[in-house]
């Protein structure tokens, strides 16, 4: 059972350029590790009967089929345990936590998903009734393009919100500062997300923001629970894995690109941080994959 002190934030796939993620594969396991991240997350699984799922301090096995919202920065994940079926359909949507803007989710129409947003801190466990009348549309999505997917996700977000016999699933909401909500934030970020492919000074960062090393390390530590060099190791994994499920490059091409010299110090912190391999991961992906 994963512990509460190996969560990790995830830095995903999805660029702040993109709108939405979905991963469409059929698996036998479950290897990501207890993780969270800043966006939205609708968790679909089929033939998952047995299957442990954790979702804040809510721990317990699920039936064979189930749909979740997982809120920003909310702790989840799922785990085999009990399950013998090996071929467990999983379906994994993610989407930016600002697509829908503050003045956008005002509107009258929109109400019923604001309102499901805000619950979703919690997390939302849906009816098994409300799973299996939605389950050919969600297998659809990662078959649509462009506006026709943005509108038909609006479409299955505001029938989860009206739906009924809706669960919270964690008693607490997860209190983690926002990472980006910081002058000085911004700035490393940027810094990192410029740079991550090429070798990356601690001294250089600290002078970016007129700090020391060691109070810019703690800064760091204390935004984001990790040291700066881990923080910019999660970073370029995150690059990794996103080139990983979208370019046909050989592993050790894609871990020179995302800034590591060293192909076994790559697949070790990448196991560390992913809980797989590079090559199960891109396995494990190897499904229907749609970045919009």
């Amino acid at each position: 059972m994963a512990l509460l002190k190996d969560i990790h934030r995830e830095i995903t796939p999805i660029s702040p350029e993109d709108s939405f993620l979905v991963f469409d594969r059929v698996k036998d396991d479950f290897d990501f590790p207890l993780h969270f991240h800043p966006e939205y997350e609708l968790n679909f699984i089929k033939n998952g009967k047995g299957v442990r799922r954790i979702v804040g301090d809510n721990i317990e096995e699920i039936d064979d089929i189930e749909l979740v919202l997982v809120g920003p920065n909310l702790h989840h994940c799922w785990e085999l345990y009990n399950c013998h079926h090996k071929k467990i359909r999983e379906i994994t949507i993610q989407f930016h936590n600002d697509l829908f803007n503050e003045g956008l989710l005002k509107r009258r129409i929109m109400k019923p998903i604001k309102d499901m947003f805000e619950r979703s801190t919690h997390g939302i466990l849906f009816s098994n009734k409300i799973a299996e009348e939605l389950s050919p549309r969600i297998k659809k999505l990662s078959k649509i393009d462009g506006i026709d997917y943005f509108l038909e996700l609006i479409s299955i977000l505001h029938d989860l919100a009206i739906s009924r016999n809706q669960t919270l699933l964690s008693t607490y909401t997860p209190n983690i500062d926002n990472f980006e909500n910081s002058d000085k934030i911004k700035i490393i970020y940027e810094y990192v997300h410029d740079n991550f492919q090429n070798k990356i000074s601690l001294s250089q960062a600290a002078e970016l923001v007129n700090m020391s090393t060691v109070s810019f390390n703690r800064f760091i530590k204390k935004r984001t629970g990790k040291t700066f060099i881990d923080y910019v190791n999660d970073v370029r994994i995150g690059f990794a894995a996103r080139w990983l499920i979208e370019k046909d490059l050989s592993i050790s091409e894609i871990a020179y690109k995302s800034g590591f010299n060293n192909i076994a110090n790559f697949n070790r912190i990448f196991k560390k941080n992913k809980g797989c391999t590079p090559s199960k991961f891109r396995e494990e992906f190897s499904g229907i994959r749609r970045i919009l």
